[in-house]
């Protein structure tokens, strides 16, 4: 009975002393705030074959207004030669690069499962240009003639020689002389008769430092397949809509800066190093001229022409040994018309 009493006064102690223990209110410090998503973006290394330029200015439009990180992908600007970025989509180690489209079809004729998504340029951007002085007017005229290049590889070479069979030339007709990307310099200090150039660049450089030249565009006698956005089999196969998401980013940005080019110009300022120091008008005319090359009904279309005109220049060159299946080496599933 003893045992019961103490027991009873034990419990009741206990009670007694937890209902006159204050009672811990809800604090706003004890309310946990909502906490935001993080998003995990797709860190994209894009290799683009050429130094920082305002010709790349729908690319940091597309970083600068956050098209590109609203589509979940982080990207890196990588400026080493479109070669090595093809050979790295190629093998699987990117996931995406900018190249021309010979690029394409030679890698494919090595069996690296390169595919291309989204076209950029509408015509093959090359062209040959020399002093007005040379009477260089015509690619027959190139016959005889010392052309500077950047190398015997890449869009350059290829177009050149697209040129020369417009004007039914054979590559022994003439002098190719490999000079970098010094076609400006060489050319005005006669180093060279004709040096190859991108139309939107060299050739406004010149004169604006008062050289009168004359053009032969390579778009003016054959449609070519140009630069565009790349992937590989089996990013399409295994991540489709990372694929959607950066063909759509890419053609937002090149959508605003054909629209809007003073804009683009102002956000590549912060992109391109010593853009700020350039001849304003002259890198303006530079934005314009490429603006011409990237307009299109539809944006980011590939034209199955061009893609077989490409091959039949290739197979002219040897540098292809047979046909291959276009249908493989090109798409535009990831297009919205």
């Amino acid at each position: 009975m003893a045992h019961k009493t103490v027991l009873s006064l034990v419990l009741t102690l206990v009670l007694g002393l937890a209902a006159c223990s204050p009672q811990a209110a809800p604090s706003e410090e004890a309310v946990e705030p909502p906490q935001e998503t993080q998003v995990s973006l797709v860190h994209i290394r894009l290799p683009l074959g050429y130094i920082p330029n305002i010709q790349f200015a729908p690319l940091y439009v597309a970083v600068e207004k956050g098209y590109y990180q609203s589509e979940g992908i982080e990207i890196e600007f990588d400026y080493s030669f479109e070669t090595d970025g093809v050979s790295l989509v190629g093998a699987g180690e990117l996931q995406f690069a900018v190249v021309s489209g010979e690029q394409v079809l030679l890698a494919r004729a090595q069996e690296l499962p390169v595919v291309y998504v989204m076209a950029w340029y509408q015509d093959y951007p090359v062209g040959v240009v020399a002093k007005t002085s040379q009477g260089i007017r015509s690619p027959q005229d190139l016959a005889g003639k010392k052309i500077g290049l950047p190398g015997l590889f890449g869009a350059s070479y290829i177009g050149l020689r697209a040129l020369l069979d417009a004007g039914g030339l054979e590559e022994s007709q003439v002098t190719l002389d490999s000079i970098g990307f010094n076609q400006v310099e060489a050319l005005a200090a006669d180093q060279e008769q004709a040096v190859v150039i991108y139309v939107a660049n060299e050739p406004i450089q010149l004169r604006a430092k008062g050289y009168d030249v004359d053009e032969i565009r390579v778009s003016d006698y054959v449609r070519l397949a140009s630069n565009g956005l790349i992937t590989n089999e089996a990013t399409i196969q295994r991540n489709p809509d990372l694929v959607h998401a950066m063909v759509r980013a890419t053609l937002h940005g090149i959508a605003d800066a054909i629209a809007n080019p003073d804009e683009a110009y102002k956000i590549s300022l912060e992109y391109v190093e010593g853009l700020d120091q350039a001849d304003e008008a002259v890198q303006k005319e530079i934005l314009a001229t490429s603006i011409e090359f990237w307009k299109a009904e539809t944006l980011g279309l590939s034209d199955a022409s061009a893609w077989e005109n490409m091959q039949d220049v290739l197979l002219d060159m040897g540098l292809l040994n047979q046909p291959l299946d276009l249908s493989k080496a090109f798409t535009n599933e990831f297009i919205t018309r």
